[in-house]
């Protein structure tokens, strides 16, 4: 698979909130950027452009004048924006998880990683960092700024961040409250990372989890019944379902699921949030996001 290293002036404008009309100014009147040019004269910027257009937006951004960036080496535009980094923490990383991104760079992940931690809970990094970044990946990867290799690889460092944290979340359980979860995707459903940070919120609340994972058939969930006497399902509709309409789909698990013995699922993502609470079945319930999540988890624990 070819991986993407040449970019064109859209793509520097998706990666850095920069208008191409700007960029192309900044190019002219200061040389910031060495583009190369097709047969056809149109610009193209290699990787080392996109990471010097990244680190000057970054100081631009905090008041610097975009002259005075221009006569620094980028010696001292990287110590600029490390004295920066200590007063602007969130938007540092998120620069720096994107250069991560395209240098497939799991080490400099790491050390940034460690360093918001240093100030940071994980739920705190989280929220702050890994949901926005999140959030511009997907946009970034639809509109076809990066490769999906690109947004693969900094999915899947995210989702060992918070599988280490279930891990030590699971060593230190506390039992807080009875009810509990069954966690999984539906068929065909692979975006598992809200999923999975659901299942560590969870279990930190004081709740037992079983974790089951993507790609699951509504029929596999009536092994789970069997077992316990309360479950609450929770699962995340992002891409899925595709076939039939997200009220047909729900429709579905309380006939077929529900029926075999009482059950309640808590339902997430992007595909539940045009559903209308007062006419989805009674079983269910719509969680909107990972905020109301914990606010539910609390009142749980004091019902």
């Amino acid at each position: 698979m070819e991986i993407k290293t040449r970019f064109s002036i859209k793509d520097l404008e998706n990666l850095s909130n920069v208008k191409a009309h700007t960029i192309r100014i900044w190019e002219k009147r200061y040389n910031l950027l060495e583009p190369d040019r097709t047969g056809t004269n149109i610009r193209t910027y290699s990787l080392d452009n996109l990471k010097k257009l990244l680190n000057v937006t970054f100081l631009y951004n905090k008041g610097y004048k975009i002259s005075k960036i221009a006569q620094l080496t980028n010696e001292e535009i990287c110590k600029q924006i490390q004295e920066e980094a200590i007063h602007h923490q969130e938007e540092f990383a998120l620069k720096s998880f994107k250069k991560v991104m395209f240098d497939f760079d799991h080490l400099s992940f790491t050390k940034t990683y460690e360093q918001l931690l240093q100030k940071k809970t994980f739920r705190e990094l989280f929220f702050d960092v890994f949901i926005p970044l999140l959030s511009e990946i997907g946009m970034l990867w639809q509109t076809g700024t990066i490769d999906p290799a690109h947004e693969r690889f900094i999915s899947e460092l995210i989702k060992q961040k918070v599988i280490l944290n279930i891990e030590n979340a699971q060593q230190n359980f506390r039992k807080k409250g009875d009810a509990v979860f069954a966690l999984y995707l539906p068929y065909e459903e692979i975006h598992e990372i809200g999923l999975l940070y659901a299942n560590y919120e969870i279990i930190t609340a004081g709740f037992k989890t079983i974790y089951l994972g993507n790609n699951i058939p509504l029929d596999n969930l009536f092994h789970v019944l069997k077992h316990h006497e309360e479950i609450i399902f929770l699962s995340y509709l992002t891409v899925q379902p595709q076939k039939k309409t997200t009220h047909e789909y729900l429709s579905e698990f309380q006939s077929r699921v529900c029926e075999a013995k009482p059950c309640k699922l808590w339902v997430m993502g992007y595909k539940t949030q045009s559903l209308d609470s007062k006419k989805i079945p009674k079983s269910v319930r719509k969680i909107t996001d990972l905020k109301q999540l914990l606010i539910e988890l609390e009142t749980l624990k004091k019902s």
